[in-house]
């Protein structure tokens, strides 16, 4: 590794609101960097407890790292977008982290080594411990360490490749950042895995087989808590293919996979009927896929429906059930 002067510098993000509980830790391991050529910046998005006296203490004590204070509160991608507006003009690479999570001191460093040796990778990523359940998913085959954007997004919209992981996992070549005025598509709710699809277009992308970072799981986290109870990639995934199938597959081979991920999820949503989930639920399912120019067809429903009864002859007992 170069020495410190000669190294790129390295823009750790980390917008934050009301992340007092966890934020010391999370500044600490970017502190801890092996990797010393960073500059980290806080965006505080209107928090009303003790984040930005934490972070501006932190601040106080070490000139790379600086806050950042928004004039009103911003939605979570809007915020997002945002702090990665305030980089420096001399980054080379950018690493979000959420205000919960952590990076392991080899993380920076790692993923420098090989953007530097592969000049094309726009994404790079890694394995990371997924809370106390320990890591997360997969990654490329070892020893492979670069693999084309092409690839490994048709190998993740057909659910071959979990590699992608969540924004504080992975590590961006600064220029993509800003060749957009608004880096993550606003549209979606999972618009981190969106911008893989979408700068991986034309950039390749790089995998450190190691454990660089964690990704805390617990109850506070709003977005989590909301994506499960309402299952919001499941529409996602839909409109990822309408938007960028046609970059990755040709025309029959999209047909095809649409078809199939339509499928699983009518079925899922027939589960949640039998379920009895609350209107609520069908409603956010309804105008999600109204946003992606996309419909909920009850024909369909009905269709795929009366195929799971007629495979699945209890659910009729439950059915009725339900219906009184």
């Amino acid at each position: 590794m170069k020495t410190s002067e000669n190294q790129p510098l390295v823009s750790v993000v980390t917008p934050v609101y009301n992340g007092e509980r966890y934020l010391p830790e999370c500044i600490e391991s970017v502190i801890s960097q092996n990797y010393k050529h960073w500059e980290y910046v806080i965006v505080n998005n209107c928090s009303t407890d003790s984040t930005v006296e934490i972070a501006e203490n932190y601040a106080s004590k070490d000139s790379r790292i600086r806050v950042s204070n928004n004039k009103e509160h911003l939605d979570i991608i809007s915020n997002w977008n945002h702090a990665l507006r305030q980089i420096s003009p001399e980054s080379k690479y950018c690493k979000v982290l959420h205000a919960d999570d952590l990076l392991f001191p080899e993380c920076v460093e790692q993923m420098v080594e090989l953007a530097e040796v592969n000049p094309n990778v726009g994404i790079v990523a890694s394995y990371r411990m997924n809370g106390p359940k320990g890591v997360h998913g997969g990654g490329l085959p070892y020893p492979c360490s670069v693999v084309s954007g092409r690839e490994v997004c048709r190998n993740t919209l057909l659910r071959q490749y979990f590699i992608f992981g969540s924004a504080s996992t992975r590590f961006i070549r600064s220029e993509l950042i800003r060749k957009r005025k608004d880096y993550y598509n606003k549209t979606y709710l999972h618009a981190d895995t969106a911008e893989c699809f979408e700068q991986l277009q034309n950039s390749d992308f790089g995998f450190v087989h190691k454990i660089l970072s964690y990704t805390r799981r617990h109850s506070d986290t709003q977005t989590a808590t909301f994506s499960h109870r309402y299952a919001t990639e499941r529409p996602e995934r839909l409109s990822w293919l309408k938007e960028y199938g046609p970059v990755y597959f040709d025309r029959d081979e999209l047909k095809e996979l649409f078809d199939k991920e339509e499928r699983g999820y009518y079925y899922f949503l027939i589960q949640q009927i039998l379920r009895r989930r609350r209107k609520d639920f069908f409603d956010y399912h309804r105008k999600r896929l109204n946003l992606y120019g996309l419909h909920l067809s009850r024909k369909k429903l009905v269709y795929f429906l009366i195929r799971r009864l007629i495979a699945h002859p209890v659910d009729i007992k439950l059915l009725f059930k339900q219906m009184h």
